[in-house]
Formats: structure tokens, C-alpha cells, sequence
């Protein structure tokens, strides 16, 4: 036989055990890599996750307290002119979170406390005797943290109140 022919017929040497031990499996390095960054990812998922429904919930509180707000704008409209000069509309009032509940706030919820402030209009026109200013404010306990939201309006003595009755 050629020296080819044996060559080509030359049976491979078995690997050693330590080529095929370097070969194989991950090093220490990048293991504690691969964690590390499975590890970041995870808190940024937690983070992002309780971070929305933070702004969810602020967002419920927000519109609810807008919703509370309108409504009694909306009965203050529609009261008659000498039940507003004279003290007819209460000046503290408590809303639930919940507008089903009518009486009182569910357990481990809170209640939206307002307060009401009707005064003379801010204006020296000719007409500031027949104007008075309202402003509804609310305030709730959020967490840690108090929020409030106010709306004010205008209510005349010839105003929509008259055409209702």
C-alpha cells in the first residue's frame, strides 16, 4: 500500500479528556453573566409592571374625583338664587371611592372629603351683586400622598335655575 492509502485508512486518535472537558459546557464568567443580566431584566419587568399600575390607579382616583366634581357642579347649577345667598348649600361633603357604595367606603378604601366656598364674584362690574363664585375642592389620602382637585364656577340670579323651576 501507498503512504495515502494508509493515511486515509488511519484510524483518528481519541480526543484526550482534557480537549474535550475545555470544549464543552460554559465557563464560570459566563454563567455569572447570563444571571446578571436574566436578574436585570426581571427587576425591569417587575419595575415597569407596578409602575403602570401605579399610574392606573392614580389615573381611577383622578377620574373618579372629576366625576364627584361634575356632579356637584351640576346640582349647584340647578339650585334657586336665594337658596345660594342663603347658606342652602352644605359646605363639607364625603364621596366614596365607589359610587355604588351610597353610605360608606368599602373596607381598605378611602372616601373623597370636599369642601364647598361660595363667595361674592371677584369682579367690580355693575352686576357682581347678582354673581356669585363657587369653588368645590377635594382632597384624598392616595398611599402616602394627598391629592386634591378643585373646580370653580360662576352662579347668576338669572341663570339657567330660573328656567328649570
Amino acid at each position: 500500500m501507498n503512504q495515502n492509502t494508509q493515511e486515509r485508512h488511519k484510524i483518528e486518535k481519541p480526543e484526550t479528556l482534557q480537549s474535550r472537558a475545555t470544549q464543552g459546557g460554559h465557563t464560570l464568567v459566563e454563567v455569572i453573566v447570563s444571571i446578571s443580566v436574566l436578574g436585570f431584566m426581571i427587576v425591569c419587568l417587575y419595575t415597569g409592571f407596578s409602575s403602570g399600575f401605579a399610574v392606573l390607579r392614580v389615573a381611577r382616583e383622578n377620574l373618579r374625583a372629576t366625576q364627584i366634581l361634575a356632579e356637584r357642579m351640576e346640582v349647584i347649577r340647578l339650585i334657586k338664587w336665594e337658596d345660594v345667598q342663603s347658606g342652602f348649600i352644605p359646605t363639607t361633603f364625603s364621596a366614596p371611592f365607589y359610587a355604588t357604595d351610597s353610605t360608606n367606603a368599602a373596607v381598605g378604601q378611602f372616601a373623597y372629603e370636599g369642601t364647598v366656598v361660595v363667595t361674592t364674584a371677584p369682579i367690580a362690574e355693575s352686576y357682581a351683586e347678582h354673581l356669585r363664585s363657587i369653588e368645590i375642592k377635594l382632597t384624598w389620602v392616595s398611599g402616602r400622598i394627598t391629592r386634591t382637585r378643585e373646580m370653580s364656577t360662576f352662579v347668576s340670579k338669572f341663570g339657567l335655575q330660573n328656567y328649570v323651576y
